[in-house]
This record gives C-alpha cells, sequence and structure tokens, in this order.
C-alpha cells in the first residue's frame, strides 16, 4: 500500500506532553486514514494532519451503527526505541469484528504498516514517564449517506493515537465491581464477540448506576440464564483458586476474544499455574470468594493490563476479595506482561515486534 504523506501546519501543531496524560483525551499532530467504495475497493491512503471529520447528516453510521475499532499500546523501551504488543492479533481481531458488521476487510499486513508508519512520524508522542504508553485506536465507519437499512456502499478507516496513563484512578489497585443482576451486555448469537460501538453503549446506562453506589466497573452476566459470568466492563476476568489455579470463562460468542486475555492463558501457564477456561456461575463464585477458596480476581485488558478486584456487589451485598489486597498472582502476572510490553524483560514469548524510533521498518506480519 501507497500512503502519501500530507504535511502538517506548524502553526497547528500541539506539543508533546510530559506528563498528566488522562485516557483518551490527547492526541498526536497526525492521523492515518483510507476510503473504501465497491467500484475503487480501498484507495486514497494517507497520513496527513488530525482533524475533524466531516460527515452527512444521513451518514449510515449515526443511524445505525455500523462501526469498529481496535485498542493497542505502543511502549517506550529502555533503549528509546518503541515496542508493539502482539500488534498481529489486533489487525485479525479487527477483520473478524468487520466481517461480523458487514463491512469490508482491510489487508492486514498493509494495515499493520500504516500503523507503523504513522508510528515512525509520531514516535516522540511515545510517554517516557513509567506506566504511561501511546494509545493507538483504529476504526472503520460506515460513510453512506442514505436512511435504508442496509450495509454501506462506502466506509471510512482511520487510526488516531494519543499517550494514556493508568486507565482506573485507582491506578494497579483493587477496584470495586458491581453485577448487574437485570442488564446484559450481549447475547449468544449477537455482537459480543465484535469491538463493535453499540456493545459499549448498552453498558454505560448501568456503568452509570453502579458508579453512583460506589462502584469502578460492572460484571456481566449471561443474557439466558442470568447465571454465568462473562466480562467485567470492558474487559475479560479471571478468577485465582487456592492461589494455584487460574480460571476465565471460555468464549462462547458473547465474550469478546480479548489479546490480554489470550495472554494471561499462555503466560499463566508458562509460569506454572494450571489455567483453564471454565463456566462460573455467579453463586458459586460468590460463595467461594465467602469461603476463601476463591483468593484473587482481576481484570485484564489492554487498556488496563491487570486490574484486581478487591470487592464485588451483589444484591445489596458486599463480598470483599483477598482482603481489598493486590493478590501474587495478579502481581506476578502484572509484572511479567508489562515487562515484556515495555521490553524490560526478555520476550520468550515472541509476543513484542520492535520499532526503531527514527528508522522506518517494512515489516511483516506474524503468523
Amino acid at each position: 500500500m501507497d500512503i502519501q504523506i500530507l504535511p502538517l501546519d506548524d502553526s497547528k501543531l500541539k506539543s508533546v506532553p510530559e506528563n498528566d496524560f488522562g485516557f483518551g483525551n490527547k492526541f498526536a499532530n497526525r492521523m492515518f486514514s483510507q476510503k473504501y467504495n465497491r467500484e475503487q475497493g480501498w484507495h486514497d491512503a494517507r497520513i496527513g494532519p488530525y482533524a475533524p471529520l466531516v460527515l452527512d447528516p444521513a451518514t449510515a453510521v449515526l443511524h445505525y451503527a455500523q462501526e469498529i475499532f481496535e485498542g493497542l499500546k505502543a511502549y517506550r523501551r529502555p533503549d528509546g526505541h518503541i515496542n508493539l504488543f502482539r500488534p498481529w492479533e489486533n489487525m485479525k481481531r479487527f477483520n473478524n469484528s468487520a466481517k461480523r458488521m458487514a463491512m469490508p476487510l482491510v489487508d492486514e499486513e498493509d494495515h499493520l504498516s500504516a500503523i507503523i508508519k504513522l508510528l515512525e512520524l509520531e514516535h516522540e508522542w511515545v510517554p517516557k514517564a513509567p506506566g504511561a504508553t501511546l494509545y493507538i485506536r483504529p476504526t472503520m465507519i460506515a460513510t453512506e449517506p442514505a436512511l435504508g437499512v442496509h450495509a454501506s456502499s462506502s466506509y471510512l478507516h482511520f487510526v488516531i493515537v494519543g499517550p494514556v496513563g493508568s486507565y482506573f484512578k485507582e491506578g494497579f489497585n483493587p477496584i470495586p465491581v458491581y453485577i448487574s443482576d437485570t442488564y446484559r451486555r450481549a447475547v449468544r448469537g449477537g455482537t459480543g464477540d465484535a469491538k463493535t460501538g453499540g456493545n459499549y453503549a448498552s453498558s454505560l446506562f448501568v456503568g452509570a448506576e453502579a458508579k453512583t453506589k460506589g462502584y469502578s466497573q460492572v460484571l456481566w452476566l449471561d443474557a439466558i440464564q442470568g447465571r454465568y459470568i462473562e466480562e467485567v466492563g470492558a474487559m475479560n476476568i479471571a478468577f485465582v483458586y487456592e492461589g494455584r489455579r487460574i480460571v476465565t470463562p471460555p468464549l462462547t460468542g458473547s465474550i469478546l476474544p480479548g489479546i490480554t486475555r489470550k495472554s494471561v492463558i499462555g503466560l499463566g501457564r508458562d509460569l506454572g499455574y494450571e489455567v483453564n477456561e471454565e463456566p462460573i456461575d455467579v453463586h458459586e463464585m460468590l460463595e467461594d470468594v465467602q469461603s476463601g477458596k476463591i483468593t484473587e480476581a482481576f481484570g485484564c485488558g489492554t487498556a488496563a493490563v491487570i486490574a484486581p478486584v478487591g470487592k464485588f456487589g451483589f444484591s445489596d451485598e458486599a463480598y470483599i476479595v483477598n482482603d481489598y489486597q493486590v493478590g501474587p498472582v495478579a502481581r506476578r502476572l502484572y509484572d511479567e506482561l508489562t515487562g515484556i510490553q515495555y521490553g524490560r524483560i526478555r520476550d520468550r514469548f515472541g509476543w513484542t515486534m520492535m520499532i526503531e524510533a527514527k528508522t522506518r521498518l517494512k515489516p511483516r506480519l506474524r503468523q
């Protein structure tokens, strides 16, 4: 793919922040974009100034929510270069989401090459501050201006990047989680395993309700029986039994196949833990928390990496996990994963892709 590099207006350049990154509210000076229509396929690939999108009021995405996105990060290594963490997995998941939402696929290698080209140009935006990263948000939206209910005939694919700090105000400390016993996030056969905005929009009402009760996130149950645990907030969830066995719900079609989840499974087994994918009944889980059989619980996802859970709230009852302390398994997984991501420890799995901060690369996708 040939990418046109457009000039920037020096008078409008934003300076790179040194701290106070927030999460998802600061963005670099450039963005990638390309367009699609049925006649030309993907075309007009360019990296140009970060700028607002101009959309017709009848644009399909505004009415029928035909859109997808991804989330990955760039990490500043101790040697000053940059790591990407399993980016080929994000490229594959982007296309899986596109297929489910009746959208055109992108060339995975071109997609990753465009991201790397953007990072080469904006490498100074990858933070050097401990714990901070550059968040990368690939997105595709339907752009046909038409109110008929059908798949759009045109699309915009774009990538924006910006520096971020900790996802939770608590940092790497236990968070309180509210279990929704009324509302559901997704159903098998629906779009729960696609990374599309509607899944997140449906969670906002309960999320706001949970915050009024003093909770940071919502634990979602299955939509058929209302018994089996699925996700926590925008993350996958895992439980530690007796300090040595990690259990996470299986991918049933209503759960997003998280890349951090996949990494926790592989890393946990490598570290000597027994790791299983099993259905988890919420009532049995709460009994196991009370009895001490469950010694830890944690969410896992790109934004937070590992988010220990200190308390579950369910039916006006509070269930405290591990005395509201970070457990040794969550700590070890967090230290190992972030060590690999930032290049502080050896990547024995081949999960990272290094980008030299000022060198243009022509990477190939991992298989």
